[in-house]
């Protein structure tokens, strides 16, 4: 699979794509992440990826072209997706759709918004990761890369480490973990996990993810 980001601000993907489990998906050729500037499809020598919106108001609006331009050249063969406060709320099940495509690109949103000429005709949704506005869409696109890596066959090594997670089921939790020591400080491990009797381990941990 490749990732393509199209930001304003690469600098900013150094640290998150180079560490843990997406630095080793990457090394394995299991995923492909592209990271793109978007100054370098500015169609001015100052490199102007945004201008003041039409009507007033506070604020810049990132410009069509540069984006336009670069979606041109990528050759976009799959889903086109920008990062927006407005957009479609961010989901597992949207990641486990996501990570079946050979294909995604990230346009990352900024400033007081993208026109929306990009929206309209460039993208095929908008997505948020919650109901909050971040400063830029550097942020929601490391979410989502990384939500929809870890979901790609062979990342995580063991095929049912992401089987049973929160959000597997809409609405769903998942159950409460435990490691050594059995005591810290008082704080004691539930007993029906060390009993070895797995039917009630079972149930155990069904109650307790209807319980969240």
């Amino acid at each position: 699979m490749t990732i393509t980001i199209l930001t304003l601000f690469p600098d900013f993907f150094i640290g998150p794509l180079s560490e843990s489990i997406l630095k080793r998906a990457q090394a394995k050729n299991l995923v492909q992440i592209k990271i793109v500037n978007l100054r370098d499809y500015a169609t001015d020598q100052h490199q102007t990826t945004d201008d003041r919106p039409f009507g007033g108001g506070p604020g810049m609006v990132m410009k069509v072209e540069p984006i336009a331009k670069a979606l041109a050249e990528i050759k976009v063969k799959s889903k086109v997706v920008l990062t927006s406060a407005k957009g479609t709320l961010f989901t597992q099940q949207r990641a486990q759709d996501y990570s079946q495509l050979n294909d995604l690109v990230i346009i990352c949103g900024h400033y007081e918004g993208v026109d929306e000429r990009v929206a309209e005709h460039l993208v095929d949704e908008e997505i948020r990761i919650g109901d909050y506005v971040l400063t830029g869409g550097e942020a929601a696109a490391a979410v989502i890369t990384d939500a929809v890596t870890r979901l790609i066959p062979g990342v995580l090594g063991n095929e049912v480490s992401n089987q049973g997670e929160s959000h597997s089921q809409p609405g769903v939790m998942s159950y409460p973990q435990y490691t050594r020591p059995e005591v810290y400080n008082g704080w004691e491990v539930p007993p029906v996990l060390l009993t070895g009797d797995h039917a009630a381990i079972k149930k155990w941990r069904e109650e307790q993810k209807n319980q969240i």
